[in-house]
């Protein structure tokens, strides 16, 4: 009897459940020390464990599976921006939400410019720029509300995406942190916009860092790593890059990420770490480096419930 191929965009929910070899995890990696998990509803939704006691609070960030888009946008692309059709992407939109659990007409987009600005969403108004509504939220790579039912997303595919909530004060946070952002200490900047905007408390702010590029894919030159050396002392610099002999280097994104997040005051037990790559996972995300730049946009979301 010939052997089933399976169709990984037809049969994702079969092959990411029964089939674990094909996620490829962050090292060193454990099933014990998983940070994240895969929930099955409609299409496969990445969770993180750290915000699982929170029935306040909406979370989820996508893979590339389960949507409608075609070719090297196969198959949940969610962004307007990468040359498909208008048509897929909010059907993709439209899925993505059923499984996570918003009203997809009331979403707030990002417009990423690898910078450090940060839009504080306090209008009702607000809901569904960027979705349904042109947008007047430009150049922002941060999103932060106290407000219930706005879910607000930020757009990657090798980036570092930043969750931030207060769980006491009920504020939310989504920030996008590529090498620039990183330099510039966006996440940073999140936990002040927070303090500064809704008196929170850093102590009480859990934080998670999102499936992004890791350290042995992320090769970068001395343009890098020069904003690298001025912005971190010489301890950190020497967590974080691995020189290599070519005069190129290997930069771990992620833990400059949570350098900047420790600095901020968010207590260690507060910031979970990502166990998945986009690039070492292309099969499953979007990854710019793996391909070349011919890839749709994943997504982080957020929303508070009413």
């Amino acid at each position: 009897m010939e052997r089933k191929k399976f169709d990984l965009r037809i049969d994702a929910k079969l092959l990411l459940k029964r089939n674990e070899h094909f996620q490829n995890f962050v090292e060193p990696y454990s099933f014990e020390n998983r940070t994240t998990y895969i929930d099955y509803k409609d299409l496969p939704v990445i969770k993180y464990k750290i915000f699982d006691d929170y029935d306040n609070l909406i979370t989820g960030f996508s893979t590339r599976l389960g949507g409608v888009s075609k070719a090297h946008l196969s198959s949940l692309n969610l962004s307007f921006s990468r040359g498909d059709e208008e048509s897929n992407v909010i059907e993709n939109h439209k899925r993505f939400a059923k499984a996570v659990g918003y009203d997809y007409t009331r979403l707030i987009f990002s417009d990423q410019v690898h910078d450090t600005r940060i839009r504080v969403i306090e209008n009702e108004e607000d809901a569904g720029k960027g979705m349904i509504k042109v947008s007047d939220i430009k150049e922002t790579d941060g999103l932060v509300t106290n407000l219930a039912n706005i879910p607000i997303m930020t757009f990657y595919a090798d980036c570092v995406p930043l969750y931030f909530f207060d769980k006491e004060k009920n504020v939310i946070g989504l920030a996008h942190s590529g090498w620039k952002g990183t330099v510039k200490n966006i996440a940073g900047k999140m936990i002040e916009t927070m303090m500064d905007k809704y008196n929170s408390d850093v102590k009480d702010i859990i934080c998670a860092i999102g499936p992004s590029i890791c350290q042995k894919c992320y090769e970068v030159d001395d343009v890098v790593i020069n904003e690298i050396k001025d912005r971190y002392s010489s301890n950190e610099y020497a967590m974080m890059v691995e020189e290599k002999p070519d005069g190129k280097y290997q930069l771990n994104l992620q833990l400059a990420c949570r350098i900047n997040l420790l600095n901020a005051g968010v207590l260690p037990s507060n910031i979970a770490m990502p166990d998945l790559c986009t690039c070492c996972n292309k099969n499953i995300l979007y990854s710019h480096r793996a391909s070349k730049g011919m890839r749709g946009n994943l997504a982080a979301v957020m929303m508070l419930k009413g």
